[in-house]
This record gives structure tokens, sequence and C-alpha cells, in this order.
């Protein structure tokens, strides 16, 4: 995700930046927001592209997740949506279910308005004392603060907590 940060210093010198999301899966992307809803939705990747279907899911358990502002794993449905990985049966079976849906591994809310953000990788959570922690949120955070130029966050095992954030 492009830190909200970032858009606002581009938006304040005349450059309105567009936003997509998507992955080699998708061809080439499953949401785009258009640059005239940069400022009003700044952070969000934007609606469904057409023909492309969009849903949230509990990673764990694979239950669909319908209320807004609800974070889930992010998975995607339509013609541009690859079906599956070449002379890879156990990864496209790890990916796809018997629907045509693709689970990304991406973590993501969808507002009120239907538009999605994207929060981080699945892969790349933290779990702490047995909390979620996404680097990317902590990252969009720190990057907030005037002394700091860019970011990156971690997780390093921890004794007690099992792992710990570290912040680069």
């Amino acid at each position: 995700p492009v830190p909200p940060q970032l858009i606002r210093d581009y938006g304040a010198r005349g450059v309105p930046l567009q936003q997509a999301w998507g992955l080699t899966e998708t061809a080439p992307f499953a949401t785009y927001l258009p640059a005239r809803l940069t400022s009003e939705k700044t952070g969000s990747a934007g609606l469904p592209m057409p023909y492309t279907e969009i849903r949230l899911i509990h990673p764990a358990t694979g239950a669909e997740i319908d209320q807004p502002d609800t974070q889930g794993e992010i998975c995607v449905r339509g013609p541009n949506v690859a079906t599956g990985y070449w002379d890879n049966p156990d990864a496209t079976r790890a990916a796809f279910d018997d629907r045509g849906w693709f689970r990304t591994g991406d973590i993501a809310y969808r507002d009120e308005d239907g538009f999605y953000y994207i929060v981080d990788r699945l892969k790349d959570m933290i779990i702490s004392g047995g909390e979620n922690v996404y680097p990317a949120e902590v990252e969009r955070v720190l990057v907030e603060h005037p002394d700091v130029v860019e970011a990156a966050v971690v997780g390093v095992p921890d004794p007690k907590w099992g792992e710990t954030v570290l912040a680069v």
C-alpha cells in the first residue's frame, strides 16, 4: 500500500496519484481508484474492476466477512484471474477454491462505500502475545512523523510474547 502521507505530499505538489491493486494472478489488477478520488479516499486501492468480484474472508476459517471496516483476506474471481499455477496442482489447490475464488494472501478491509484498503500481506503479519500486528500499518504511522523518511517493520523472536515488533 502507498502510505497516505506520501499521497498527501504529492498532492500538495499538484501531483495526484492513482491507485490500483492486483497481483500477477489477477492480470494485472483487480481494483482501481481514479485520481479524482485520491483525496477523498486517501489510501484506498479503490473499487473492483469491471467483471471482477472481490470478497473478504477470515484467513483461518474461510468465513466470509460482510461487515465494513473488518479486516480479512482478499479473494478475487473473474475473467482476469488465472485458473491455477502451471504444472503445480498443490499450489493451485492451496490458492484456488472449486468456485474459482483466488486467495491472494493480502489483508484488507472495505469501507461503508465499498472501497478497499490494503492492510498488509498475511504472511508478513506479526503475532505478538496473541495480537495480530501488520507491519505496513505500523510503517504508515511512523512515516507520518516529519523526521521519518522511510520505515521498515519486522517481527523478531521474543521469549515472552512469541514475536515483538522491530522498526528500522
